[in-house]
């Protein structure tokens, strides 16, 4: 109940600042509120939705590819100091470069499908997956992981039980930032060779001063964001109970598992 007297406040506190803008600016290019949300609903079965559709579909594809791969790599990268000397000083280097003027490079080696678009937000946003796990892995308490060690588990109950436990609540706040950047380079890569998307939706609209079906797109792209943002938040909740007690707790509640799966 809380949490949807939240999401009400926030809405009536945006489109009270909407209002106010368009009270204020007085332009096509502002309407107002209640006539933006009225064509959103009236656009939504005959332009949005398959727009929402393809831009859902490319998104979900980027995010799955980047957590697993970057996720990876981090707990490899943490778990072997040489692998680190390897990995860390490439990341470094290529995580500030703005890697989204790459995408004309990309559409003339995959076409000008949906291919592009999925590899540049996951070049993007991989990075952030790479070094949020490899953080979260060093920051497990040594005494835990040596104790652990010690039970003669196999990597991959050693994974299961004990390290992928305790670097959950990184990854999810890293999935979070990375969903918010996934989507804004999802709206530039859009605006290219493309007929379908929320992006090109809004863009193609404001070309042809359609401010209202703009607007719409607009709607259409926070609510994915929002849908996105719920799931991740439910999804953390039911796998991430521990974690107002504390990473450390969880651990060494993470280690007694460990300790029942030898026994039994």
């Amino acid at each position: 109940m809380k949490r949807i007297l939240k999401l009400c406040y926030a809405y009536f506190a945006v489109f009270v600042g909407w209002y106010l803008l368009y009270v204020l600016v007085r332009s096509p290019i502002v309407p107002p509120p209640a006539a933006a949300i009225v064509n959103f609903f009236q656009i939504f079965p005959s332009k949005l939705w398959l727009n929402l559709l393809v831009s859902t579909f490319r998104i979900l594809i980027s995010l799955t590819v980047a957590l697993l791969a970057g996720t990876a790599i981090g707990v490899f990268s943490a778990s072997c100091g040489r692998l680190d000397e390897i990995i860390s000083p490439i990341v470094y280097l290529l995580y500030p470069v703005p890697k989204i003027a790459f995408l004309p490079v990309l559409m003339v080696f995959f076409g000008l499908g949906d291919l592009p678009k999925v590899v540049l937000i996951v070049i993007i946003i991989v990075f952030q997956f790479i070094l949020s796990t490899r953080d979260a892995v060093k920051k497990i308490p040594r005494e835990l992981t040596v104790f652990a060690q010690s039970l003669n588990l196999s990597r991959r109950n050693h994974f299961l039980h004990f390290t992928l436990p305790a670097i959950l609540p990184a990854v999810f706040t890293s999935l979070r930032i990375n969903i918010g950047i996934g989507i804004a380079v999802l709206f530039f890569a859009e605006n290219f060779a493309t007929k379908y998307g929320i992006g090109y939706f809004i863009m193609n609209n404001w070309v042809m001063a359609n401010y209202l079906d703009m607007y719409g797109g607009i709607l259409g792209v926070s609510l994915l964001g929002m849908v996105l943002f719920a799931v991740v938040d439910g999804v953390e909740r039911r796998g991430c109970r521990y974690r107002p007690e504390g990473e450390t707790v969880f651990v060494a509640r993470g280690v007694n598992s460990l300790i029942n799966i030898v026994l039994v």
